[in-house]
């Protein structure tokens, strides 16, 4: 077994040039592969770079997609853990900075599922998606919220409709978020554990969802507007019958844990 003591290529982020390459030597491979994901050699630094401006989540997947081309051909690879933190999101003054912290995959948490066999562990990964400041669920809506942001910014009718849309859409991402906390509490008090004999959860077929039915853009324009100020607001308007009405104001908030 041969172990490299220095890989063939190391992923790093420079200061102030964001991510780079650095490889042992000039073979025509390795610039090869590189240039063909974006890589532009520095003679300077002697440092392939990604261009300015890329952002991190793409820097990220080019990494990743490197790393394994060189792998599969037998190289070794070694990538600083510190790509993976992204930068922090821009504030206002006076706003505190939020902490930047490795993204977490939800892909990886559904993975976890698969090994876990007591319902206050199935509670424990739930939690995580729920987490108040790095949860995917409170992610979400911030990123919802800050498209409608977006949206607004263009000072457009089109803009200030779909604004609103989006911030309908994050009401029911936070909807959704306090639906969850409810089966987390559940699911944390069960005593159940799955038996010895059960069948493995990716042979148990997924439970059959209710047909959702199609958006038209008439009901669009609608949910758009549910929110307008010129329109009365919810505690004004009628509820349509069996249909419960709940303000985004008054809607507990989907950022917290148990």
């Amino acid at each position: 077994m041969n172990l490299h003591l220095e890989p063939d290529v190391a992923f790093g982020v420079h200061p102030n040039l964001g991510v780079a390459a650095a490889v042992t030597d000039d073979r025509p491979f390795l610039d090869e592969v590189l240039r063909k994901h974006h890589f532009r050699h520095s003679s300077t630094l002697d440092l392939y770079l990604l261009p300015g401006g890329t952002p991190h989540n793409t820097a990220v997947r080019t990494v990743a997609r490197v790393s394994r081309e060189f792998q599969e051909a037998g190289l070794s690879v070694a990538a600083d853990p510190r790509l993976m933190v992204p930068p922090p999101i821009p504030t206002p003054d006076g706003v505190a900075v939020r902490q930047a912290l490795p993204g977490q995959s939800l892909t990886a948490l559904t993975g976890e599922l698969h090994e876990l066999r007591r319902s206050a562990d199935v509670a424990d990964v739930l939690e995580q998606v729920l987490d108040e400041h790095h949860g995917v669920v409170g992610d979400l809506e911030e990123f919802i919220d800050t498209a409608a942001a977006w949206c607004s910014r263009l000072d457009t009718p089109n803009g200030r409709e779909l604004s609103q849309h989006l911030r309908t859409i994050a009401h029911h991402v936070a909807f959704l978020g306090d639906q969850l906390v409810d089966a987390q509490l559940d699911l944390a008090v069960m005593p159940d554990v799955t038996p010895a004999d059960a069948p493995p959860l990716a042979e148990v077929p997924l439970p059959a969802r209710y047909e959702i039915p199609a958006v038209t853009h008439t009901a669009r324009s609608r949910a758009a507007l549910a929110s307008s100020p010129n329109l009365p607001t919810a505690a004004t308007r009628p509820a349509p019958p069996g249909e419960a009405v709940t303000s985004r104001a008054t809607a507990p908030n989907a950022r917290r844990s148990r």
